[in-house]
């Protein structure tokens, strides 16, 4: 895959993902806005109904004190005339003349009352009614003189009514001057009030705790609930028992201290949805571009492993053509001496590829867990002196040393001799391969706990934190530029990770650049 493409395709899909994100974000605080006002208008419209219902209960509670008066008292009202009103309408066309009255009439009680000052002995209170009557005369002539004649209607409709609307009106402004003489304790109660605000909350679905207060001109009366606070954020307020004039010398408070949480109540279970798709979708981007960069790294790795692989083999089949060329010619083939050091070279290079061939089948037999490995009790150090036997003749060659330090007490473990002798023997060729110098190796062996510890530190070029992480993976091998002096495939630590492992052991390294290497063995110990 191009580069440019890759590091675009990965950028679309950030921007993409980063963009799904932000419209979640966004939607969240649309509706938790929207929620707000809905809560804000159905709180107006519950304080609302409670002032009304409020100025509404003294209203019922003064006309019953009126009925219990008036019903007591058995006295029968004096009516009197406030008002008589006449229309007279005639159609000359079919001579009949309409006549309308309306007498409007007042009753009076003379009642005490005993919620009214001593000195109002006897207290007026009136009641109104309405007695209209139309009248319809055929073919009579009328006019406005005849008006109070006894003439005889040939249709006569009569409705008597009582005025309602000015009752109220008259009782309402008696009401509310009386009432606004009595203490605010005398005309509500804490029960009271905070029965009305519930029941009113939960017509309109706010089921959420509530705080209450009335306040007189700015300071707290002692109708409140226990823990009322003023918050203006959370605190909504609306003026009670007004007078006549429309002042406002009582306004009702109430909080709601779990406002923000119920809103977000009320969004939870689609809020939950929706973080659940997107960490599936974050999820599932993480993992696609891990694959991604992993299959893009492979690649490369894979190129390089080709690459050295090729090199690897060229050398040592050029090797070998070389040597069968000169063993074919007549000069060289009667010298058995070097007939003899030719197809030694010969059979050096190829056990030099059938070992990298081994190497390649056996990570794919490890992979595919076909290798098997027989395990049995076996001296760790012992395992360890083998693996230096092994590799005794290319340390000479480079004139290094090994020197062992051999602390561990216990030292059995179960393993496979020829596998494990393979891990050990990788581990120091790396160590005498990556030193430019005189290779300088040191073995440690120790218990820590119920396990045993190898140390096997070299004096070599040392790696990177990056290489630190990467160094068991198959195919791997650090860059070092255009250099190709240190020849590998990068599966011999690959093979090394996975012997260990199914040994149930461990394995890693400490390194510095230029400060050479540690890897460290450990292996659980037969109890």
């Amino acid at each position: 895959m191009n580069k440019l493409f890759f590091r675009l395709l990965v950028m679309l899909m950030s921007l993409s993902l980063i963009g799904i994100i932000l419209v979640q974000v966004y939607w969240f605080n649309t509706s938790f806005r929207n929620n707000d006002e809905q809560f804000k208008f159905h709180v107006k419209q519950v304080l609302g109904n409670v002032a009304q219902k409020l100025e509404q209960h003294e209203l019922y509670s003064f006309y019953n004190k009126i009925n219990k008066k008036i019903d007591s008292t058995g006295i029968a009202p004096k009516e009197e005339d406030l008002m008589e009103f006449y229309y007279v309408q005639k159609n000359p066309k079919t001579n009949k003349t309409i006549v309308y009255s309306n007498n409007v009439k007042s009753k009076n009680y003379n009642i005490s009352l005993p919620s009214f000052d001593k000195k109002f002995d006897n207290n007026k209170f009136k009641s109104f009614s309405s007695n209209r009557i139309t009248e319809i005369y055929n073919n009579s002539s009328i006019d406005n003189s005849a008006v109070n004649q006894s003439l005889v209607p040939d249709v006569k409709i009569e409705k008597v009514g009582n005025l309602g609307i000015l009752d109220k009106f008259i009782f309402e402004i008696s009401n509310k001057d009386i009432l606004s003489a009595m203490p605010l304790e005398d005309r509500v109660s804490n029960e009271a009030l905070d029965k009305l605000i519930k029941k009113e909350l939960e017509e309109y679905g706010v089921k959420t705790r509530f705080e209450f207060g009335i306040l007189s001109n700015g300071i707290v009366t002692k109708i409140k609930s226990n823990n009322f606070v003023y918050d203006k954020a959370i605190t909504y307020s609306i003026p009670v028992f007004t007078d006549n004039e429309g002042n406002e010398k009582y306004k009702l408070f109430v909080a709601f201290p779990h406002k923000k949480k119920f809103l977000l109540s009320q969004l939870v279970s689609i809020t939950i949805l929706s973080i659940i798709f997107t960490l599936i979708i974050i999820i599932a981007y993480t993992s696609a571009l891990n694959q991604l960069i992993r299959q893009r790294q492979i690649s490369e790795i894979k190129n390089d492993f080709i690459n050295n692989m090729t090199h690897e083999f060229k050398t040592p089949i050029a090797t070998i053509n070389l040597a069968l060329d000169a063993i074919r010619n007549p000069k060289i083939i009667d010298d058995k001496e070097k007939v003899f050091k030719y197809l030694e070279m010969i059979r050096d290079e190829n056990k030099r590829m059938h070992a990298q061939v081994e190497n390649v089948l056996r990570i794919s037999k490890l992979e595919k867990k076909e290798l098997n490995i027989i395990k049995e009790s076996s001296d760790i150090e012992e395992v360890i002196n083998d693996a230096i036997e092994h590799v005794s003749l290319i340390l000479e060659d480079r004139e290094g040393t090994i020197a062992t330090h051999f602390g561990a007490i216990r030292k059995v473990v179960l393993l496979n001799d020829v596998h494990f002798t393979n891990v050990i023997v990788n581990v120091l060729e790396n160590a005498i391969k990556y030193t430019p110098e005189i290779p300088k190796i040191d073995i440690y062996t120790e218990n820590i706990k119920d396990m045993v510890l190898i140390k096997i530190k070299d004096n070599g070029v040392g790696m990177s934190k990056i290489a630190q992480k990467r160094i068991f993976e198959k195919f791997y091998r650090e860059h070092t530029g255009d250099i190709h002096n240190v020849k590998g495939h990068g599966l011999g630590l690959a093979y090394v990770k996975r012997i260990v492992d199914d040994h149930n052991g461990q394995i890693y390294v400490e390194s510095e650049k230029g400060k050479g290497s540690t890897f460290i063995i450990k292996l659980p110990l037969i109890n």
